[in-house]
């Protein structure tokens, strides 16, 4: 029954929506999306990333779960190539986040060229039964 209970107690505490938007202005990585307080978990269901510029450009993506580092232990891509004036679309399936210490990062190889925006499912740790 305290199964039964808690799982009535989760329905309708997620909201899916944008996570976070960033156009880096700098080749240093830089946090995308950080779980707010008050989130048990969120899961990252989607990473766009558009090359606004004429060529090729690198980028990495990194999940540090409780912190900011952003370097090849915290890597999930690194120095992908992504074509001139084009749109990839990462699908990290099952990728959760589950501390607000964590930080989804990116970092583009050149400044003011790539746009990153995740997508994803915020569940709240709000109680509503």
């Amino acid at each position: 029954m305290a199964r039964l209970r808690r799982e009535v107690n989760l329905r309708g505490q997620w909201s899916e929506k944008q996570l976070g938007q960033l156009r880096p202005a700098n080749t240093t990585a830089a946090s995308l999306y950080s779980p707010p307080t008050g989130i048990i978990s969120t899961e990252v269901t989607t990473i766009f990333v558009t090359n606004t510029t004429a060529g090729a450009i690198a980028y990495r993506v990194f999940i540090d779960e409780d912190g900011t580092t952003y370097d090849e232990t915290t890597a999930l891509y690194y120095d992908v190539s992504l074509g001139a004036n084009t749109t990839e679309m990462i699908n990290p399936n099952g990728l959760f986040m589950n501390n607000s210490s964590g930080n989804l990062a990116v970092r583009t190889a050149t400044n003011d060229a790539l746009n990153f925006t995740a997508y994803g499912i915020e569940i709240l740790t709000k109680n509503i039964g």
